[in-house]
């Protein structure tokens, strides 16, 4: 797989702790993973499940947890069924959650690597900056 990096950043005035505490909340919140049910102890070794309903379709997205330090980063992989490709471990991608302050505010930046070409990365930055910017959303509602 080749790997052309997916980035996504926001700045969401709320503080870092809070933010950790919404990007690694288990159930489902409309604003977050678009939506999607999150189910995970969040220990290093444990799976992720996302489920949830993407334009009629229902999904099932699977992830395990590589290395977590709250509240400052999370590296995960990541497998969409939405790609269209076959559940194995060479279409998994990985993702680097880091949170980190920004002022008043809290920074998240989201890396994914693995993507097969440079448009590929690009779907993903949108997909992604689009989670994060429901993330803001719920955070700052709060």
């Amino acid at each position: 797989m080749e790997d052309h990096i997916a980035r996504a950043r926001t700045d969401i005035h709320a503080g870092q702790n809070e933010v950790w505490a919404l990007l690694t909340q288990r159930g489902p919140d409309p604003d977050i993973m678009f939506g999607a049910e999150v189910v995970s102890d969040w220990e290093v070794g444990s799976p992720i499940t996302w489920q949830g309903e993407w334009e009629g379709r229902l999904y099932e997205g699977n992830s395990e947890v590589l290395a977590i330090d709250p509240p400052n980063r999370l590296f995960v992989t990541h497998y969409s069924p939405m790609s269209g490709e076959d559940d194995v471990p060479e279409n998994y991608h990985r993702l680097t959650y880091t949170l980190e302050p920004a002022g008043d505010a809290t920074r998240v930046t989201l890396e994914q690597t693995g993507n097969r070409s440079e448009s590929a990365a690009e779907h993903s930055t949108a997909n992604w900056q689009a989670m994060l910017d429901g993330l803001k959303k719920a955070a700052e509602r709060r």
